[in-house]
C-alpha cells in the first residue's frame, strides 16, 4: 500500500500500510466482481440449460469447474505472486474475465463452455485475492471481511434482479454474460484506485507456514461448513419437489435466501467484535445441523421455508468469525488468504459429494450429508481449540 503510505509500519487500523477509504473500497469492489458469479449461477446457468446449450450433467460440470477454478485462482495468486503492481494485475484480470465472459456468450459446445468458465474462474479467483490480500493486513480483518461479503452479496442481488427481469428475457444467456463482461470492463477504472503495492506483512509469507495442524484444522472447519451450504443450495429445488413444493415457490425461497444473506453479513459486521469467534462458530454450526435435520424430515411448506431462510441468514454471518479463526491459527496471516479458497472448494465439493448419496429420486440424503458436514466443522473447531490450549501449556 505504498501508494497510500510508504512506511511499512501501519497506523492503528493496519498492521502495515495505510490505505485510504477509497483505496479500501476499490479493492473490496474488485474482489466482489470476482464473486458476482456465485449469486448469478442459478440465473445464468439455468438460462443455458433452458436454451439447450447444456444438459443437466453438463450444467453441473460447468458450475463445479468454475467454482474449483475460483478457489485455485484465489489461493495460487495470493500465495505465489507478490502483492505489488496490484493496479496492473487487477486491470489485466478484469480484462481476462471480460474476454472469458464474451467467450461463454458465444460458445457453441459444452466443452468450450466448460473451458471458458474455467478460465473465468481463475481470473475471478485472482480478483478475490486482490481484496483478501488487503483484508489480511488490517487489524480489524473480521470487520472488513464483513463489509466485503455484504458488498459482494448486494451486488449479486442487484445484478441477479437486472438479469432475470430484463436482460435474459430479451437477450438470453448470451446477453447475461455480455453484461458481466461490461461490468468487468467498467471496473477497470476502479482498478487504478487500488493501492499499487501492498506493504509486506511483518513476517515473511511462506506457504510452509500454512502447513501446521492448527491452520489445517481451521481451514478444514471452513471447508466443511461451506460443504454444508453448497450441498443443500444445489439440490434445493429437487428436494422441494420431493416434498410437493413447486419450482416457482422454491425460486421465491432462493430470492429471499439471498436477501437474508445480505442481512446476515450486515448483522455480523455490527456484532463481530462483541461475540467470541468460538462461540459464534459453534452456535451457527448447531443451527446449521438443526436446519439440515429439519429438511431431511419431510417438512411442510412453512417449515421448509423457515429452514431454508435460516440457512441463508447464517451463511455469511459466520464469515467474520472464520476470518478470526484463521488469524488465530496463523499469526503470519497466510491462512487468511486461503479462507476464500476453502469456502469455494466447500461450495464446489459439497454438491458432488452429496450427489453420490442420492438414491433414485430420494434427495433426503442431501440434507443428511449437510448436517454431517456442519457437525464436522464444529468438531474441527474443537480440535483446533484443544491443540491451541496444548501448545500454550507447553509454551
Amino acid at each position: 500500500m505504498t501508494s497510500a503510505g510508504n512506511a511499512d509500519a501501519g497506523n492503528g487500523d493496519w498492521l502495515v500500510g495505510n490505505p485510504t477509504g477509497a483505496q479500501l473500497a476499490s479493492a473490496l469492489w474488485i474482489g466482489s466482481v470476482g464473486l458476482l458469479i456465485l449469486g448469478l449461477q442459478p440465473v445464468l446457468l439455468g438460462a443455458l440449460y433452458t436454451e439447450g446449450h447444456v444438459s443437466g450433467d453438463e450444467l453441473a460440470l460447468v458450475a463445479t469447474a468454475e467454482m474449483i477454478a475460483i478457489g485455485i485462482g484465489s489461493a495460487a495468486i495470493a500465495m505465489m505472486l507478490s502483492a505489488h503492481n496490484m493496479r496492473l494485475k487487477s486491470a489485466v484480470l478484469l480484462l481476462l474475465l471480460a474476454l472469458a465472459n464474451c467467450a461463454t456468450a458465444y460458445a457453441l459446445t459444452s466443452t468450450s463452455l466448460i473451458a471458458a468458465r474455467a478460465v473465468a474462474g481463475l481470473a475471478e479467483g485472482g480478483l478475490v485475492a486482490v481484496a483478501t490480500e488487503l483484508i489480511a493486513r488490517s487489524r480489524r480483518a473480521e470487520r472488513i471481511g464483513g463489509f466485503f461479503v455484504t458488498l459482494q452479496t448486494l451486488a449479486q442481488c442487484a445484478l441477479a434482479l437486472l438479469l432475470a427481469l430484463y436482460v435474459i428475457p430479451a437477450a438470453g444467456s448470451a446477453g447475461g454474460f455480455i453484461v458481466l463482461a461490461v461490468v468487468c470492463i467498467a471496473s477497470v477504472a476502479v482498478a487504478f484506485i487500488v493501492p499499487d503495492s501492498y506493504a509486506d506483512l511483518p513476517k515473511e509469507e511462506q506457504f510452509s507456514n500454512v502447513l501446521t495442524v492448527p491452520s489445517l484444522a481451521a481451514l478444514l472447519s471452513v471447508f466443511c461448513y461451506f460443504m454444508f451450504f453448497g450441498s443443500v443450495w444445489a439440490f434445493l429445488e429437487p428436494l422441494g419437489a420431493q416434498y410437493g413444493i413447486d419450482g416457482r415457490t422454491v425460486g421465491l425461497i432462493v430470492s429471499a435466501n439471498l436477501a437474508l444473506q445480505v442481512l446476515g453479513a450486515m448483522t455480523a459486521t455490527v456484532f463481530e467484535a462483541r461475540i467470541d469467534y468460538r462461540f459464534a462458530i459453534v452456535a451457527i454450526g448447531v443451527v446449521a445441523v438443526a436446519s439440515s435435520v429439519v429438511l431431511a424430515g419431510s417438512p411442510g411448506l412453512t417449515v421448509f421455508w423457515v429452514a431454508a431462510l435460516i440457512m441463508g441468514l447464517i451463511l455469511l454471518f459466520i464469515v467474520p468469525y472464520q476470518i478470526r479463526l484463521a488469524i488465530t491459527a496463523d499469526e503470519t496471516r497466510t491462512a487468511v488468504l486461503l479462507v476464500p479458497a476453502a469456502q469455494l472448494f466447500g461450495l464446489a465439493i459439497g454438491p458432488v459429494a452429496a450427489s453420490l448419496l442420492i438414491d433414485g429420486k430420494d434427495f433426503r440424503p442431501v440434507p443428511e450429508f449437510a448436517a454431517a458436514s456442519a457437525a464436522a466443522s464444529v468438531v474441527l473447531l474443537g480440535l483446533f481449540v484443544l491443540i491451541a490450549r496444548r501448545r500454550r501449556a507447553i509454551a
